[in-house]
């Protein structure tokens, strides 16, 4: 199969009248446009200009092969044309992935952004697991946590500090853990997810950090469940700061071991496949997130 842009070259070549001319206009080289002349002859196996010291003039099979390559000539412009509109442009459908925890600060933002750029359709994928972003074609994915190395690319969107929490009537049920040990003897809320559960609490001592090991009657794979059950007064919950900050604002939950400080917290990444040629629906996304986080 002859190459397109060969084929558009050739075309240019007799618009041009020259090599030369042709040269000039495509801003490359003459020894390159008389190359690439040379093999689409040898691609098709004839002569489709017959060269003298003043004129070209083309063969038989050159004229028909001319008024093809003139349709593909069009048709490259055409596309470069669409492209570069293409890019320009917000609009298309973006594949956005998050845990479940996420949807509760991210979903109002994910509306705003789509008033913002109406042209845009979001279909966002919530759950747990490490979504593979390009077996399930995903073009961005938010995520809370030290990452691991990958080939993937991140940008850092926030900072995520947690905070520990409790319902005012489970405090005047069961009292106000005075220092991280006390919570032993807790009743506090798990999240759980994919066979693992995270009772071990983290707390900075004098000497670095420490673990604590909690326990309690509920373990959950979802923030937002973890929060309504800490609402509910079955215990105390350690959470992402975004997830209960009107929670806290309202009184409904409060503030437990305030005065003891956490370990330095994970941030929020927008993690997407590659860096080249990234579609302007997904780096719009991404510093649409990063101005409002």
């Amino acid at each position: 199969m002859p190459n397109p842009q060969r084929l558009a070259i050739f075309a240019t070549i007799i618009q041009s009248g020259s090599i030369s001319a042709a040269a000039q206009q495509l801003q490359i080289g003459k020894s390159v446009v008389s190359r690439q002349l040379a093999k689409l002859e040898e691609e098709l196996g004839a002569r489709l200009i017959q060269r003298s010291t003043r004129r070209l003039a083309l063969t038989e099979i050159g004229e028909l092969v001319l008024q093809q390559a003139r349709q593909i000539e069009r048709a490259l412009d055409n596309i470069e044309q669409l492209t570069e509109q293409h890019q320009q442009q917000v609009r298309g459908l973006l594949r956005v992935s998050c845990s479940m925890a996420a949807r509760g600060p991210l979903v109002p933002l994910v509306a705003e952004f789509t008033a913002l750029y109406p042209q845009v359709k979001v279909a966002m994928q919530l759950e747990d697991r490490l979504v593979d972003l390009i077996e399930d074609q995903i073009d961005v994915a938010i995520r809370t946590s030290n990452l691991v190395d990958s080939t993937l690319v991140a940008r850092k969107l926030a900072e995520t500090p947690s905070v520990i929490v409790a319902a005012p009537a489970y405090l005047a049920r069961a009292g106000t853990p005075q220092t991280p040990q006390e919570l032993q003897q807790h009743a506090c809320l798990l999240y759980a997810n994919g066979g693992r559960v995270f009772d071990q609490w983290s707390f900075m001592g004098e000497h670095g950090a420490y673990t604590v090991a909690v326990d309690g009657p509920l373990q959950i794979n979802d923030g937002g469940s973890l929060v309504i059950a800490a609402l509910s007064g079955t215990g105390i919950l350690r959470v992402p700061l975004a997830l209960v900050r009107a929670e806290l604002a309202s009184g409904a939950l409060v503030r437990v071991l305030a005065e003891r400080p956490l370990p330095p917290a994970p941030g929020t990444y927008a993690v997407y496949p590659a860096r080249d040629f990234l579609a302007p629906k997904t780096s719009a996304f991404i510093n649409f997130l990063a101005e409002r986080l």
